[in-house]
């Protein structure tokens, strides 16, 4: 049997299978849906805790007092009385001068005042019976004046001996040069038998007290003008006040720590203009003379306190192709939610979140390789190799 379908039955025949195949796509499509059950996740609760906040800088390590020995009268040196590299008190004999000369003119300014001295004791109570003859009315006005200048000449003399007498007592002391600070010595610049002149431009030997010890940190100005907006605003607490200064640790160039921590004393006025940088200085005790003068170290500073920091370990943060920072977060009503974060820096296993994350939040760190954002999951807490890898700095 031949049937005859005109255009317009064959339309409506074409749409009728069109609908068909689409509802049945929609029906098979839907039912996948339905038998996909929501994928369990572990997730980590974020929540806010006070947190001290450190930055680390180089820096390097100075003296905390140098004294640069050179000679205060000339002649020549007789003997180091020291051993280079040893440490040393203040006031003790290094070099000895030849002292001879001094010796010499010290004596002849000692005759000179006991000889002024002499002329004095006479003039004196000359002056006194020529005081007593001008009331008495015996002699001249003049006489009497020529007398009284003889004595004051006499007075002066003594005066003037003694000047030179202590002039010549301190050269003879400079013969012997001493330590003007306690601390290290050097390696010596002269050795017994050196012509030294006074106030030379080479010093004999320098003197460098090393405990405690200065380590000058460099900052960019930029870091310091965004701390102290933090500060300003109540983001960060400051951790320093007036009767406490901040602390500050070392590590070696190695990246061994220094045992011993130590305080932040200034920061620099002036932004060196070739760096953009200022320069803060600590104070560290150091005992066992570990740090020496010139040494390259990391410091460790302290800022300030967040007291409601957001850390978050970094197993549940990944990247996008932007190089981004993504996490995934299941929401109240059980739905998956991709955040974008703003990472402020990294404390071990632990990152420091300033903005994406919130107080409550359930981040997920196992299992989300297996969501996406939009699709049901359910939360159950971590496993504890999370919670340990958090603890770890």
């Amino acid at each position: 049997m031949i049937y005859f379908f005109n255009r317009s039955t064959l339309i409506l025949f074409a749409i009728f299978l069109c609908t068909i195949v689409f509802v049945n796509a929609n029906s098979q499509l839907a039912f996948g849906q339905e038998e996909r059950p929501p994928v369990e996740v572990g997730v980590y609760v974020v929540r806010q805790e006070p947190l001290i906040l450190t930055t680390e800088l180089p820096g390097r390590t100075s003296a905390f007092l140098i004294a640069e020995v050179r000679p205060q009268v000339s002649g020549i040196v007789q003997a180091r009385l020291y051993t280079e590299g040893s440490e040393v008190k203040a006031g003790q004999v290094l070099y000895q001068i030849d002292p001879a000369s001094y010796q010499a003119v010290y004596d002849s300014a000692k005759a000179n005042l006991a000889r002024a001295v002499a002329n004095l004791n006479a003039a004196k109570p000359k002056a006194k019976r020529y005081k007593e003859l001008l009331q008495s009315k015996a002699i001249s006005n003049q006489d009497y004046d020529d007398v009284m200048s003889a004595y004051n000449q006499s007075e002066a003399e003594v005066g003037v001996a003694k000047a030179a007498l202590e002039s010549a007592k301190i050269n003879l002391s400079y013969t012997k040069i001493t330590a003007p600070i306690s601390g290290r010595t050097g390696k010596s610049e002269v050795t017994a038998g050196a012509l030294v002149t006074a106030n030379q431009t080479n010093a004999l030997v320098t003197i460098q007290k090393i405990d405690p010890i200065y380590v000058d940190i460099t900052q960019a100005s930029t870091a310091m003008l965004r701390l102290k907006r933090a500060l300003a605003s109540g983001k960060l607490v400051s951790v320093a006040d007036n009767a406490q200064k901040a602390k500050v640790r070392l590590l070696y160039e190695d990246g061994t720590p220094y045992e011993h921590e130590g305080t932040l004393q200034f920061s620099d006025v002036t932004v060196d203009p070739a760096s953009s940088a200022i320069t803060l200085r600590a104070i560290f005790p150091n005992p066992n003379q570990d740090l020496l003068p010139g040494m390259y170290v990391r410091a460790i500073l302290e800022e300030g306190t967040d007291e409601k920091a957001i850390l978050a370990p970094q197993q549940g943060i990944n990247r996008d192709n932007k190089g981004n920072s993504i996490a995934l977060v299941v929401n109240k009503q059980g739905v998956v939610e991709a955040r974008m974060l703003k990472i402020l820096k990294n404390i071990g296993n632990r990152s420091v979140v300033s903005e994406g994350l919130n107080d409550g939040d359930q981040l997920i760190v196992e299992g989300f390789q297996k969501v996406r954002p939009g699709a049901k999951a359910i939360a159950v807490p971590a496993s504890d190799a999370v919670y340990k890898a958090m603890q770890k700095k």
